[in-house]
């Protein structure tokens, strides 16, 4: 009876996220796991991101979490599935597909519109 209490209790709490926000490294902004982050030239909108349809195949939006809080230069822009996209100073930050290690930055400059992201 008591195990089964336990697993009631233990199986009702919520799950936290563990994603953390974007930070800088070296640098560079970066996601939680050390990949770089970029801008895109196109995002002209305050507060929409102009990546969309195959776009975000090859450069998927930087979600934040539900638990994640924008602050100062940090803040959101809503992504098509209804979720938060993190920007810097507005900017809808994004990560480029074929970096596939940490401190990768093969997205710089790409087609002279993605940009390595800079605080």
């Amino acid at each position: 009876m008591i195990k089964t209490l336990l697993c009631v209790i233990a199986c009702a709490v919520p799950v936290a996220s563990f994603a953390e926000a974007p930070k800088v490294s070296n640098g560079m902004l970066v996601d939680e796991n050390g990949m770089t982050l970029y801008t895109f030239d196109k995002d002209t909108t305050p507060g929409k991101s102009a990546c969309t349809g195959d776009c975000t195949k090859l450069w998927p939006a930087t979600h934040a979490s539900a638990d994640d809080k924008a602050s100062g230069d940090w803040s959101f822009v809503p992504t098509a599935d209804g979720g938060n996209q993190w920007a810097y100073k507005g900017h809808p930050l994004y990560r480029f597909s074929k970096d596939t290690q940490p401190g990768q930055m093969n997205g710089d400059g790409f087609k002279g519109i993605w940009h390595m992201a800079k605080p």
